[in-house]
């Protein structure tokens, strides 16, 4: 049987992240719908191109998405929220709601309508937007994107392969709105939209629908389990389809997948528990299988001889495609476009493109497997490129000794909570409420250029130091004017939270264009973890700059850091290193951050951890043996700091509720979550805590161009009372503040300010 070629997905941002720069354009009036529509058309038609000259076989077509592509799902389905659609003031589902959906904004009586929840997509820092599903609703097909964009593949030749997002998935993925009631009682009407989308699909001439499913990796409730079957018996003569996993084993599941009715399965052959032998004798005979040998989330070169014996032993006995793990969403498009990387580290990555030809090379050996000759391309492939770094690059003997010293010790702050609360009190004299930011104010157009004009040459440090110093000198100004209690130097220096970071520590490489998406418009760079981590000469990363800011006040000044998880998490690491030992590299880093700024007066320190979450292991299973090493990496770097100094933490868009008693382990001062987007529905969580420490759930949604009212803000203080004593309650935004104006964020501020004034006075 001939073996096929096929990915997930494909990244949607563009090589120069044109989709970002025609988003954010089009949302500031800056080009017309038609202009954004053009570069959607472009992208899709470029990006299809490319993966036929390479040569796959199925080109996957509904990977391309707006904002998200759960959220574009929910608007095939016309599951859009009530609040949303009143807005548009009749039946009319088009890109503009979509957007209102995802981003808030303001309706017709010049009222705010809030965003749809936003978290992170299992456990990648991808971020969708949460369906919302009330009692009772029914769905309709409606938002027909899909459909439109498989008619356009299909007139230009193309051999499609559409891609759907399950429907049980989408399901879970979601949330009750009101009254709290059983998901799975949408179903029904659910599978009416979906047989009818497979029905058109397969008028077209489709033969394959790839249907995602990554919700079987999980550890199911038994009724979840045993809803499968119905599901699928609903589009058993419709069309084939492949049901697709990802990011972790199914061995658990196998017999439940194995009764499902489906012609094929997807597996990510990057998990070591996915044996695809002991798979291949389970499924049943006839079905197809899908290996995702090339792996979606790294950078890394794949060992195709490896993979090229794995699956010869099954090909003569059952239909085969090779593929990548996951969607190439998490992954950059060509690494081709780099030219400054090292080239000995170069050789052995593969971005996007790079993996298509990787997995080409593969099917092309599996169909001629009676010719050596690509069976020793394969070979010789996989001894030059997969990593085998020189141990002068990855190896420091210093930092390996002191890991051995950081793991044979137990760390915790000198006294608990409580006294140490009782020492700050008087240290600070903070007011009730005391209010502060996440860290990052608005980076302008202005800002970003002065940094790249610094990087390239084109201004001196010393104007460059003059610039940060004027930047710095106007935020400490507005936060004074505005009213704030605790004080940021707004992190103006600093491209990236990660990235910043990354630049001053050993062990880590930088590319120019390696760009994957976030959410919606937002994009990141990843850095690439290639050998042991310490801070480059031992140098303080960010004293200087938090130094200034305060020396211009006499409020307290919050130094700000990226944690070891976050930094880790958010970037491409090697494959043959534990991710506990990267950790706590990374933490005795930061640990002697936080010792420099306390050295220099800096007594209020945040350690960042937004990926706290995200990085658990997908299998409750298996979560208790990351958080003990993700806790240990958090109190390594805060540890050492006196009793007076207060560290906090930050964590966002990740569901909290099931670490809650963890975090607190984490034994911060104040830990500060986002919260607003899920209408603080993580307090409930907080009932059943009796020993947190303070806490800050943000108020004020910073990825919304909505600016929250006074009363707003005294709305959401009002309903925080009810879980959190006001005596450890912090007020702060959901998040960073640097992709919002500064109109936006002047105004949003004030209101919080005046709204906390206000409640002050009657408490």
């Amino acid at each position: 049987m001939t073996v096929l070629s096929h990915i997930l997905g494909f990244p949607r941002i563009g090589l120069h992240r044109e989709l970002k720069k025609s988003l954010e354009n089009y949302w500031n009036g800056q080009c017309n719908k038609n202009d954004l529509l053009k570069i959607g058309r472009q992208l899709r038609m470029r990006h299809w191109q490319q993966q036929k000259d390479i040569g796959i076989d199925l080109i996957p077509v509904g990977d391309f998405a707006w904002y998200d592509h759960v959220l574009t799902n929910s608007f095939m389905v016309n599951n859009i929220p009530d609040r949303h659609r009143n807005y548009a003031g009749n039946d009319n589902v088009d890109i503009d709601l979509l957007f209102f959906v995802a981003r808030g904004g303001y309706n017709n009586y010049k009222e705010s309508i809030a965003a749809s929840d936003m978290i992170k997509w299992f456990n990648t820092n991808y971020h969708y937007i949460v369906p919302e599903f009330v009692f009772g609703q029914k769905f309709e097909l409606k938002w027909i994107q899909l459909l439109d964009e498989v008619d356009e593949a299909l007139s230009l030749g193309y051999n499609v392969k559409p891609v759907l997002l399950g429907p049980l998935t989408y399901l879970w993925l979601g949330k009750t709105k009101g009254n709290k009631f059983n998901k799975l009682l949408l179903l029904d009407s659910l599978l009416l939209v979906y047989k009818e989308i497979l029905e058109k699909l397969a008028k077209k001439g489709i033969s394959w629908v790839q249907i995602d499913e990554p919700i079987l990796v999980l550890e199911l409730p038994n009724e979840w389990k045993e809803i499968f079957y119905h599901a699928y018996f609903q589009f058993k003569d419709n069309i084939q389809l492949l049901l697709t996993t990802y990011f972790d084993s199914i061995s658990h599941q196998i017999d439940v997948i194995r009764e499902i009715p489906v012609q094929g399965i997807h597996v990510d052959c990057t998990i070591k528990d996915n044996d695809l032998s002991v798979i291949h004798k389970k499924l049943p005979s006839n079905w197809l299988l899908s290996a995702g040998v090339i792996n979606g989330r790294n950078i890394w070169c794949s060992d195709l001889y490896s993979c090229f014996k794995q699956l010869s032993l099954l090909t003569s006995n059952r239909e085969i495609w090779v593929g990548s793990s996951c969607s190439l969403l998490h992954s950059p498009i060509d690494l081709s476009n780099e030219v400054k990387l090292n080239k000995e580290i170069k050789n052995q990555l593969a971005f996007a493109i790079q993996k298509c030809k990787e997995l080409v090379m593969l099917r092309t050996a599996l169909n001629e497997i009676n010719d050596t000759q690509y069976q020793h391309a394969l070979q010789q492939y996989s001894i030059h490129k997969c990593p085998r770094l020189n141990p002068s690059i990855i190896r420091d003997e210093l930092v390996e000794v002191r890991l051995e010293n950081i793991i044979s010790t137990k760390h915790h702050r000198k006294h608990p909570y409580e006294i140490r609360k009782i020492v700050q009190k008087e240290y600070f004299k903070l007011p009730i409420l005391p209010i502060t930011t996440i860290g990052s104010f608005p980076q302008t157009e202005e800002i970003r250029k002065m940094r790249l004009d610094f990087k390239s040459g084109r201004l001196d440090y010393y104007l460059y130091c003059v610039n940060i110093r004027k930047y710095i000198k106007k935020i400490i100004l507005e936060q004074e004017n505005i009213g704030l209690d605790v004080l940021v130097h707004g992190e103006i220096e600093r491209n990236d939270m990660v990235e910043y970071f990354s630049e001053h520590l050993n062990g880590f490489i930088f590319t120019q264009n390696g760009w994957i998406q976030s959410y919606g418009s937002r994009c990141v760079k990843p850095p690439i973890i290639i050998g042991d981590v310490s801070r480059r000469d031992n140098k303080e990363i960010t004293v200087k700059w938090i130094n200034y800011a305060q020396s211009l006040t006499n409020k307290p000044v919050k130094g700000m850091l990226t944690g070891p998880i976050t930094i880790m998490s958010w970037s491409f690491c090697r494959e043959d290193i534990n991710p506990k030992i990267i950790s706590l590299q990374i933490a005795s880093a930061i640990q002697d951050e936080v010792m420099d700024l306390e050295n220099a007066g800096i007594n209020i320190i945040q350690i960042d951890e937004p990926a706290f979450r995200e990085s658990l292991p997908l299998k409750i299973s298996a979560w208790s043996k990351y958080l003990k090493w993700a806790v240990e990496s958090f109190k390594v770097c805060s540890s050492l700091a006196k009793d007076s100094t207060q560290i906090h933490t930050h964590m966002c868009y990740s569901e909290f509720s099931d670490i809650i008693d963890i975090i607190v382990e984490l034994d911060a001062d104040v830990i500060t979550i986002e919260a607003s987007r899920s209408n603080l529905d993580i307090l409930e969580c907080f009932k059943e805590i009796k020993n947190f420490n303070s806490i800050g759930p943000g108020i004020y949604d910073v990825h919304s161009s909505v600016i929250p009212s006074v009363e707003y803000f005294t709305k959401r203080l009002y309903k925080i009372f009810k879980y959190i004593s006001i005596e450890r309650l912090w007020v702060n935004p959901d998040c960073g503040l640097k992709t919002r104006s500064w109109r936006e964020v002047i105004h949003s501020l004030t209101n919080m300010v005046q709204a906390v004034k206000k409640m002050r006075k009657n408490i």
